[in-house]
């Protein structure tokens, strides 16, 4: 038994001094020397970093208000066993807890000086409808396993700055169809009649909070931001929710800015009426209509070069930053009455626009708008459009995306994986609640390979292993601060 388990030392040894390369990072350990390996296979911390924060995402995965799939919206009965979930984990990592008036849940350490700037890290809670369980989740179960290790090891105290992780209410804006509840609240930047906004049962903002024992006013909403200077910044880790990481082999990528979106809802107004006794010449169906504009709409997204024209304000470089980064959906149509036998009276549809280039934007949904208009005054409808939500494309800084990037590196590195000289950098086409935060302070992003590039459905689907990598890189990011 002596001689079997030496072998196996031997062995383990020979692995660790072959797998873990130095790095920037692994520099500040090259003079502990041979003997503290086994320390430093220690501070991998794979219990916490992948066995748990995995076990924990599997039990967020499976709070729902649905029966069969995941959909967990704005302060939703299954939203608030999360949240309450999450508190629980957060306090056990040694963090100080609390939820605010937008439902955010909030832990907090202070630190050797508690009115040092602070750094956020954070991400949401709540999903879409058919949701998989990384999306949100994983970059609030990372933050907390993050500093779980540093209370286990005794150096949560020791920080040189407060640290606060927030697992916010609302990013998706599925139940309100308002994005950011949660991380623009803390910025700053939500508009208090955002409060009287209503879902599809009636029910405001303001009057579901309520429900939840929480007492929003206009003024109350305004103590929920911080003050700038009291913030040095925002860290978020999410899944890519696209294949490039997975087609480079990397398992973390950086993310050097974040694609900016506009949401419009369309309403089409015609003459109702029944489908077997008017004429096709004599009606007036918004269904009809709604078709040709969300066809005009993929034209449009595909080809913006054969719809705008260059003067001024669209030259070649905002063409071909159109041409690689627009993308445009549909992704809710409603109808009244809805009966198979009734040519509608109203049509709603809701239009997802996105790039990298503002001004492109900005001309898409211009050029969009005035041939909507064109196709119903030539099927004589009569239309509206919304602008439900905007927000810019954002930049990371460039200081923050370079420490993450160090830190991935080195992470990845001491997980004893092959990677090329450099992870890969990318932009992000999804919003994140770091769009919302970069109104307060500067913001940083991680991405994590997701098989496939899959996201927004229960496909999604994250390796054990590259959520140890997103944490372990989170906890040398945050070594930084000791």
């Amino acid at each position: 038994m002596a001689c079997s388990s030496s072998i196996i030392f031997v062995f383990i040894f020979s692995f660790l001094l072959s797998t873990m390369a130095a790095t920037s990072y692994d520099l500040l350990l090259l003079g502990e020397g041979v003997e503290d390996l086994e320390s430093r296979a220690k501070n991998l911390y794979p219990e916490i970093l992948r066995d748990e924060a995995v076990a924990r995402l599997q039990q967020l995965g499976q709070v729902s208000d649905a029966d069969g799939y995941l959909e967990r919206t704005f302060l939703s009965q299954a939203s608030v066993k999360a949240g309450n979930l999450i508190r629980q984990w957060m306090e056990d990592a040694g963090l100080r807890t609390w939820i605010d008036c937008m439902g955010n849940v909030r832990g907090r350490v202070d630190g050797r000086n508690a009115s040092a700037e602070a750094l956020i890290i954070g991400s949401h809670f709540d999903t879409v409808v058919d949701a998989g369980i990384f999306d949100g989740p994983l970059g609030i179960i990372s933050a907390i396993a993050a500093v779980k290790v540093l209370n286990v090891d005794g150096k949560l105290g020791m920080l040189r700055r407060p640290i606060e992780v927030i697992a916010f209410s609302d990013e998706e804006g599925v139940r309100f169809q308002s994005t950011f509840l949660g991380s623009a609240a803390v910025a700053g930047i939500l508009p208090a009649s955002t409060l009287q906004i209503c879902d599809k049962s009636g029910l405001t903002v303001q009057d579901v909070l309520k429900e939840n024992s929480i007492d929003i006013t206009a003024e109350n909403l305004l103590r929920l931001k911080y003050d700038p200077e009291s913030v040095w910044g925002y860290v978020e880790v999410h899944i890519e929710q696209g294949p490039v990481l997975e087609w480079v082999g990397a398992p973390l990528g950086v993310v050097k800015g974040i694609a900016g979106q506009t949401r419009l809802k369309v309403t089409v107004r015609g003459s109702q009426g029944h489908a077997g006794t008017v004429p096709m010449s004599m009606r007036r169906d918004p269904m009809a209509a709604s078709a040709e504009m969300i066809v005009l709409l993929e034209s449009l997204c595909k080809h913006p070069e054969n719809f705008l024209s260059y003067d001024g304000n669209c030259n070649n470089s905002m063409l071909e930053s159109l041409s690689t980064s627009l993308v445009c959906t549909v992704g809710e149509i409603s109808t009244w009455p809805s009966a198979s036998n009734v040519i509608p009276g109203q049509v709603t549809f809701t239009v997802d626009l996105r790039t990298i280039n503002d001004m492109g934007r900005e001309a898409v949904i211009y050029e969009l708008s005035d041939r909507i208009y064109q196709i119903c005054d030539r099927r004589s409808v009569s239309c509206t459009i919304d602008r439900k939500h905007d927000a810019n494309a954002v930049i990371c800084d460039s200081e923050l995306s370079s420490q993450l990037k160090s830190a991935a590196f080195a992470a990845v590195k001491r997980m004893g994986a092959e990677i090329q000289s450099e992870l890969p950098v990318l932009m992000s086409g999804a919003g994140h609640d770091a769009m919302a935060i970069s109104h307060l302070t500067k913001v940083g992003m991680l991405f994590v390979r997701c098989r496939g590039g899959i996201s927004h459905s229960p496909a999604e689907h994250v390796l054990d292993d590259d959520v140890w990598a997103s944490g372990l890189a989170l906890l040398a990011f945050i070594e930084t601060q000791l």
